[in-house]
C-alpha cells in the first residue's frame, strides 16, 4: 500500500494561551481532492501553514509526499502549490507578471507548463496587462490558482479559495478544481462554506482546533441519528423560541428560510411537533421530515453535552 500523499498526526499549535489545533491527525490518499470543513478560526489556516512548512508545529508529525515537513521543507516547497486565503500576489505587477514572476522563482516558464493552467489563465488573460491589484474578486483567485499551479505541483493546497467570491466564480473554481483531480493531482481544500463539502472525495469537519469527523460527505450525512424537520411559519423569532421549549428536542437554529429541529429519538412524527406548538401558542408552523445534510452533522457534533438547544455556528 503506498503512502498517503499527505498524513500528519498529533499536530498541536498554540499562539499564546489560544490553542489553535488540538491534536490533530490526518491521511490524504494520493489523487484526492480532500475538503476540509469548519468556520473561521477552527484551525484550517494554521494546519495548511504547517503543511506547507511555513510554521511549525508544536508537537506531532506531519509528512507531504513522502516527506517530513520538518526535516525536507526545502524540497516539499518545490513539490507544493499553496494559495492562501488572503490575496498575496503583487498588486502593482501585471497579470502576466505575476505569473512569469512565480514560474522564474521555481525555475520554469509559462511556455513550458501552460497545459496545466491554460484552462483556467485563459479566462484571465484578456486582461493580462492590468495590474493584479485592479482585478476583481473572482479573477484574483484565478490568477493565484494560475500562480500556485505554474510549477506542476504534486500537491495542491488551496485556503478558502472561494472566500468572498461571487455564487457563479465559486461553481466555475470547483469545476476547475475537479478537472485538476482528473489530471491525478492531489487538491487539499478548506472552505466555511458547507454546501462545497459535496464536491470533495473526502471531507474533515474541524471544530476549535480538533476533527470532529472525517468520511466521504455522503457518509457523514448517512452518520446523522435521530430526527430533523424542517419547520416554516410566520414570526420566526417566536417560532424558534417555541421549538426550544419542546420536551426532548435536541437542537433548533435558523437555517435558510426555515427552522431545523432535531430529536434524539429516531421516530418523532411531524404532528407532535405540530402539538407542542400548538400548545405553546404557535399554531400556524408547517413541519416537513428531511433528511440531513453535512451542515446538519457539522452542527449535530459540535452541539456541547447537555446543552440541547442552542445553535453553535458562528
Amino acid at each position: 500500500m503506498s503512502e498517503a500523499a499527505v498524513s500528519a498526526e498529533g499536530l498541536t499549535r498554540s499562539y499564546g494561551s489560544a490553542q489553535a489545533l488540538k491534536g490533530v491527525d490526518l491521511s490524504v490518499n494520493e489523487g484526492e481532492l480532500f475538503g476540509i470543513i469548519g468556520p473561521d478560526g477552527a484551525g484550517k489556516t494554521t494546519l495548511f501553514r504547517i503543511l506547507v512548512t511555513v510554521l511549525l508545529a508544536d508537537s506531532g508529525t506531519a509528512r507531504v509526499d513522502a516527506l517530513d515537513v520538518v526535516k525536507d521543507f526545502r524540497e516539499i516547497r518545490r513539490r507544493v502549490g499553496y494559495m492562501p486565503g488572503r490575496f498575496s500576489l503583487y498588486q502593482d505587477l501585471t497579470v502576466e507578471e505575476n505569473l512569469e514572476f512565480f514560474a522564474t522563482v521555481f525555475g520554469t516558464t509559462i511556455k513550458e507548463n501552460y497545459d496545466l493552467v491554460a484552462d483556467i489563465y485563459r479566462q484571465i488573460e484578456p486582461f493580462k496587462n492590468r495590474r493584479a491589484g485592479a482585478l476583481s474578486g473572482g479573477m484574483k483567485q484565478k490568477l493565484a490558482l494560475s500562480c500556485a499551479l505554474i510549477h506542476r505541483p504534486r500537491v495542491l493546497f488551496l485556503d478558502e479559495p472561494t472566500t468572498g467570491v461571487d455564487p457563479v466564480s465559486r461553481k466555475e473554481f470547483w469545476d476547475m478544481l475537479a478537472r485538476l483531480k482528473a489530471t491525478g493531482m492531489t487538491v487539499l481544500v478548506s472552505t466555511p462554506y458547507m454546501d462545497e463539502a459535496a464536491r470533495c472525495d473526502r471531507i474533515a469537519l474541524i471544530r476549535d482546533g480538533r476533527f470532529l469527523q472525517t468520511d466521504t460527505p455522503a457518509s457523514v450525512s448517512d452518520s446523522y441519528r435521530g430526527s430533523l424537520f424542517s419547520v416554516k411559519g410566520a414570526d420566526r423569532y417566536r417560532l424558534l423560541r417555541a421549538l426550544r421549549g419542546i420536551p426532548g428536542v435536541r437542537s433548533a437554529f435558523p437555517f435558510g428560510d426555515s427552522h431545523h429541529l432535531s430529536f434524539d429519538e429516531e421516530n418523532v412524527s411531524p404532528e407532535r411537533v405540530l402539538g407542542a406548538l400548538a400548545k405553546a401558542g404557535y399554531g400556524n408552523a408547517v413541519v416537513r421530515r428531511i433528511e440531513a445534510s453535512v451542515e446538519d452533522c457539522f452542527l449535530n457534533l459540535s452541539l456541547p453535552a447537555g446543552s440541547g438547544k442552542e445553535s453553535v455556528w458562528t
